[in-house]
């Protein structure tokens, strides 16, 4: 018969070979892989195999091509003889008794016709953002160099969770062709996935990997292939009792690194944060939960944070090609422009989110490879008069959570000093509040309150709510157990805080017990600082800020908590390349709606230290980070703009002015302080700031001085060569430098407060600051300030003082001084369309 039309035409097969494993959830299968190939369907394959023996309990674990590259095929028996050849058990037929990472180390091994050390099967490639920072941070290194070959350079990653720092940092190290890697940390629990990135991914195969808890001698090393070692501050700062480095140390000061990074790097925020994020828990508990989540020696290293940063050299005595620090969370370093914009990456949840929408939008079809990523909502409400009655506080009567939260008493004992109070609460929270029910039912609308809302209720089902103490733990878990909370007694309440839930990660197992799988349980994890830090419990899903946070970054930390990914890969145990993303969003709750938008600002604006204008750095923030708030009648979303002027117009003049006395504002590292020293003028302007002759003679020289001594001092401290009498002399010398220092400081910041004065009496708006000081008022400013227009240009000039945080300290005063007008029907200049700030004009939106 001829072929007709349609037969010469007919479609290519798609078959392609593959090889695939499945497991058998049973007694006899226990630790077993069966092995095979096929080109068709592996699910219906698999099905086919099992459906005449009845068996339902399988599960795919692995669906992959069995082509190499140069288009020969992999075989089943390839892959089960090279198991074989490893030492694997074959009991029968084509089951083998391995784990699913040695079928994937020995399908690699035959693909690429390479041996691979340990488990190395992982081939995912960087993704964009990781290559950028590669890219960026090589060049920037190679420029450097190529400048001064002897030059040590410094690099930032400012990025946050999951952007995969570990992965990428080795992948940096790899295109250095480094063969010496030193990895630090404050943080000695991250050890595990600095190792496990090594030792499972293709592209670091052949490398060592070394700590502390290595059986290799670190001496004995093989020097042609790159070497790792990870190591804590703690044990690498760490000094025998005659001040020496530790004997078993050493060896680590004769090496010369090609890269040391510094890992969770923010020197200057980690104190606080410790200290805030724990300060909720009894105070025993709270330096073990510190001890155990941070260095011990934090205190001690964080002493000076000018000092530590200008030469890393000067307290950790090593010698390096270049330093590469990593941190979530650097606003204090990004703040007192330590790394300069050349030297920094940024990949911020802005970015993620960001990159999340447009893979969707570009590839609809296909897996999204930040898909998993939920996307964080705020929402806040005002809380009704009463309730604000009796835990207001502040010039504006900001609502006071921890008084409102306030309890006495531990375990069944514990109550709350509002008890009532806090059971209104709890009604209203879940939409049975009487007076909100009389208001919806006027307005015909219905606010989203947390427990109530059948869109918000799934994102409940695990929740974690950050309360003041221990004490308030306990006492909101007694009242959720009485008699009249029949709601609440759906939930399980797990109290995390306190001795009696153990210290660190032993508090975990009570919680993931209640939280099981999931899906058939509800749950609500009560803590006041556990749990915080170094935990991922992906069914979070919300977050109730139950308490006062004073930093964005300790609110944030606790707030990306629940912005785990929670996916179920292989869904249907039948395809092992599919993934269900069961959390897309997660929530964070807030009762004091003042106060979490300030955060909000302050974090947006900190993400972005070189955006000049703070409205634009929280409109890109917002974007996709989406407010609601509940103003006592109607819940509505909140743009950037409204964000800044709750955050400024609620605060109260006296926390606007802080601004003005930040030591953010001058700089009084030695180098500036070099600068005016070398310059007459300089000398002279300085000299005619209040109070500054009352400092003494020469107080910058000898700030200069000491400060060399003391470096001085410490040199030999560290190599041991110190007396006694010199160790008192350091310790004198050091105390005397910093007081002359912090004398220094305080009166160039007194300079700096009388510029809010200044502002106040001049009405040009539209003019930068700096125009208005050296072209419009000149005589003005002399009279406020008691510098000249001349002087104080100078100043500026040589980084006296910083013009940067100058023009967040203009937008915060002009913005709060119109907002505050604006509400009594006042507008004080209804025709501005542009603000003035110190150097920087912005658009008025």
């Amino acid at each position: 018969m001829p072929q007709t039309v349609d037969d010469i035409l007919e479609p290519k097969p798609k078959a392609r070979p593959r090889i695939y494993a499945y497991s058998i959830e049973d007694a006899a299968h226990q630790g077993l892989l069966k092995i095979g190939q096929t080109t068709r369907d592996v699910g219906l394959r698999v099905r086919e195999q099992l459906h005449t023996a009845a068996i339902t309990n399988y599960r795919i674990e692995l669906d992959e091509p069995a082509e190499r590259q140069d288009g020969s095929i992999i075989t089943d028996h390839e892959v089960r003889d090279a198991l074989k050849t490893k030492g694997f058990e074959n009991p029968a037929l084509e089951w083998m008794r391995c784990s699913l990472a040695d079928v994937q180390t020995v399908l690699t091994e035959l693909r690429t016709g390479q041996k691979r050390t340990g488990t190395h099967h992982e081939t995912f490639p960087m993704r964009r953002e990781q290559r950028e920072a590669v890219e960026q941070t090589h060049d920037y290194y190679m420029s450097r160099w190529a400048e001064d070959m002897n030059a040590v350079p410094r690099f930032l990653w400012n990025a946050k969770m999951r952007f995969g720092k570990t992965f990428t940092a080795y992948q940096l190290a790899k295109k250095m062709r480094a063969k010496r890697v030193l990895v630090l940390t404050f943080k000695p629990a991250v050890e595990d996935a600095w190792q496990t990135d090594l030792e499972n991914h293709v592209d670091f195969d052949g490398w060592q990997y070394l700590s502390r808890k290595s059986d290799a001698d670190p001496t004995h090393i093989k020097k042609v292939k790159p070497v790792v070692y990870f190591g804590s501050f703690q044990d690498m700062l760490g000094k025998d009792r005659h001040g020496n480095i530790k004997a078993r140390n050493e060896w680590l000061h004769a090496v010369n690194w090609d890269l040391v990074v510094f890992d969770e790097y923010h020197f200057g925020a980690w104190r606080e944060t410790a200290k805030e994020l724990f300060e909720g828990e009894d105070e025993a508990v709270a330096k073990k939960e510190t001890k155990q989540e941070y260095d011990p020696r934090l205190d001690e290293v964080n002493d000076d944070l000018q000092v530590l940063s200008s030469n890393d050299a000067d307290f950790l005595p090593i010698t390096t090609r270049a330093y590469l620090y990593l941190s979530g969370t650097p606003f204090k370093a990004l703040a007192t422009g330590e790394f300069i914009e050349e030297q920094i990456f940024n990949w911020t949840y802005t970015d993620e989110q960001r990159a999340k929408a447009k893979f969707a939008e570009q590839n609809p079809s296909q897996w999204n490879p930040y898909g998993a990523l939920p996307e964080m909502r705020l929402l806040t409400y005002q809380m009704p008069d009463e309730l604000l009655s009796v835990a207001s506080a502040g010039e504006f009567d900001e609502f006071d959570l921890n008084e409102f939260f306030s309890a006495t008493g531990i375990g069944a004992d514990a109550e709350f000093k509002h008890k009532d109070e806090v059971q209104t609460w709890l009604n209203i929270i879940r939409g049975q509040h009487a007076a909100h029910t009389v208001d919806n039912l006027r307005t015909g609308t219905r606010p989203p309150f947390p427990y109530s809302d059948v869109r918000l209720l799934p994102y409940l089902q695990h929740s974690f709510w950050f309360l003041p103490n221990v004490a308030a733990c306990h006492a909101m878990a007694n009242l959720l157990a009485e008699r009249q909370n029949t709601f609440w007694h759906e939930y399980n309440a797990v109290v995390s805080a306190g001795t009696s839930a153990g210290i660190g990660l032993e508090a975990l197992p009570p919680v993931r017990k209640a939280i099981g799988n999931g899906f058939d349980t509800k749950s609500i994890t009560l803590s006041c600082g556990k749990l915080t830090t170094g935990v991922t419990v992906k069914q979070w899903s919300s977050i109730l800020m139950l308490r006062n946070l004073k930093s964005p970054e300790t609110y944030f930390q606790a707030a990306f908590r629940v912005q785990s990914p929670w996916v179920i890969e292989n869904p249907n145990g039948d395809d092992p390349n599919e993934e269900e993303v069961l959390k897309p969003v997660c929530f964070v709750f807030d009762f004091a709606p003042t106060r979490a938008l300030r955060q909000l600002s302050e974090y947006g604006i900190g993400l972005s230290p070189n955006e000049p204008n703070p409205e634009n750095a929280v409109r890109d923030l917002v974007s996709f980070l989406p407010v609601l708030a509940y103003d006592g009648a109607n819940m509505t979303q909140i743009d950037a703009g409204g964000i800044l002027d709750i955050a400024m117009a609620g605060t109260s003049a006296t926390l606007l002015a802080r601004k003005w006395e930040s030591a953010l504002l001058v700089n009084v590292d030695n180098d500036t302080l070099g600068r005016i020293m070398d310059n007459k003028e300089a000398m002279k302007a300085v000299e005619r700031i209040e109070g500054w002759r009352s400092l003494g003679d020469n107080i910058i020289e000898t700030i200069i001085n000491k400060s060399e001594k003391v470096k001085e001092l410490k040199g030999k401290a560290k190599s041991g060569d110190i007396t006694d009498t010199e160790r008192k002399e350091l310790s004198a010398e050091e105390k005397e430098f910093k007081s002359k220092r912090k004398l220094v400081q305080e009166k160039l910041i007194k300079f700096a407060t009388r510029i809010p004065a200044f502002m106040y009496l001049t009405d040009f708006r539209e003019n930068t600051l700096q125009d208005v000081i050296t072209k419009l008022e000149p005589d003005l400013f002399l009279t406020v300030t008691g510098l000249t227009v001349a002087d104080f240009h100078l100043l500026v000039r040589l980084k006296v003082f910083n013009t940067e945080h100058m023009n967040g300290a203009v937008f915060a005063f002009r913005r709060y001084e119109d907002a505050s007008l604006s509400y009594s029907g006042i507008d004080s200049h209804p025709e501005l369309t542009r603000h003035g700030l110190y150097d920087t004009v912005v658009e008025r939106t």
